[in-house]
């Protein structure tokens, strides 16, 4: 980011915190101004999952046992230590699967760092009280809720009651339904997307493409038709699981391409999916440093949208 704005960065958010005492009197900026500039101005990490070792105040799911917990511990403090060196300042948490449909460490988290992490919740589509639910998880930080078609056929697993009522909420609360799918629920998506035009969609890493090291034109051009829905995004993440899982990642440059030629950066957002991307010796800074530095089609302005715009306007607007 040009240095030259961040005076003005920093009035902007001093101002928008109620920092001015008296109109047209400013004070000095203190350290807890410069925190809500680098917030309002460095990049957002649209895809973390945290998670804690101690289980007797955060149990885990029926089905879930500790050694399945890898690392045993994420904390957000865990957390920070990769990604505050990169200039991260705000991260979307995306509800950890040991949990379950119990989002009280996320919530906790949110509550324990005001402003910097919005959150994706996991909720049980069948219960009786899921939007009432969806609109009290929105008020405590709740920007989206993440959905996959789990034992439901693929072809159909979003014409459920409860998916149906689930699209039809977050159209009315701009929450965001956040896919894990594979290609192959694509065709689903696209279906219920004409269905509910006015619903926020975020696609979680490219769609999974090239988990199994093929990038197929196929599934790129499934995914690339969902730019026709103007509510639907792409996370350009999980860059350690992808194609042939190897720092740089350049060779996912063309999928990236595609995909801003598709959807436009204000579409796309970056992510790491941690702690998974620093296990096995991938780094933070590789991943944010293809988005970065790497990928020489990006302009600044393109940069600026996939590292921060994106992920602020679905996520903490």
């Amino acid at each position: 980011m040009p240095q030259t704005s961040r005076r003005g960065i920093l009035r902007s958010a001093v101002a928008a915190a109620g920092g001015l005492l008296v109109a047209g009197a400013p004070r000095p900026a203190t350290a807890d101004d410069a925190d809500l500039a680098d917030r309002a101005s460095g990049p957002i990490d649209a895809h973390v999952h945290v998670w804690t070792p101690d289980t007797k105040r955060y149990p885990l799911a029926a089905g879930f046992r500790h050694d399945e917990m890898k690392p045993p511990s994420f904390t957000p403090e865990q957390l920070f230590d990769h990604a505050r060196p990169c200039g991260v300042a705000r991260v979307v948490l995306i509800q950890m699967s040991f949990y379950g449909f119990d989002n009280s460490y996320m919530l906790d988290t949110i509550r324990r760092f005001p402003g910097v992490f919005a959150g994706v919740a996991v909720i049980d589509e069948a219960a009786a009280d899921r939007t009432a639910e969806m609109r009290a998880l929105a008020k405590q930080g709740v920007r989206g809720f993440r959905i996959y078609p789990r034992d439901t056929p693929v072809d159909r697993w979003l014409e459920g009651q409860g998916m149906q009522a689930m699209w039809r909420c977050g159209a009315e609360e701009r929450l965001a339904m956040c896919h894990l799918v594979n290609p192959n629920a694509l065709a689903a998506i696209d279906r219920a997307c004409r269905k509910f035009p006015n619903t926020p969609v975020v696609i979680d890493h490219f769609a999974r493409i090239g988990t199994d090291g093929q990038i197929r034109d196929s599934d790129v051009e499934a995914l690339c038709k969902l730019a026709q829905h103007r509510q639907t995004h792409v996370k350009v993440s999980a860059f350690y699981a992808l194609g042939k899982k190897q720092a740089p990642y350049l060779d996912l440059s063309p999928l990236v391409r595609r995909l801003v030629d598709a959807f436009g950066p204000e579409r796309l957002m970056w992510a790491t999916d941690c702690p998974y991307q620093v296990q096995e010796g991938h780094t933070y800074e590789d991943s944010i440093a293809l988005v970065r530095d790497r990928l020489d089609f990006l302009s600044d302005g393109d940069r600026e949208w996939l590292l921060r715009k994106t992920a602020e306007k679905v996520f903490f607007s």
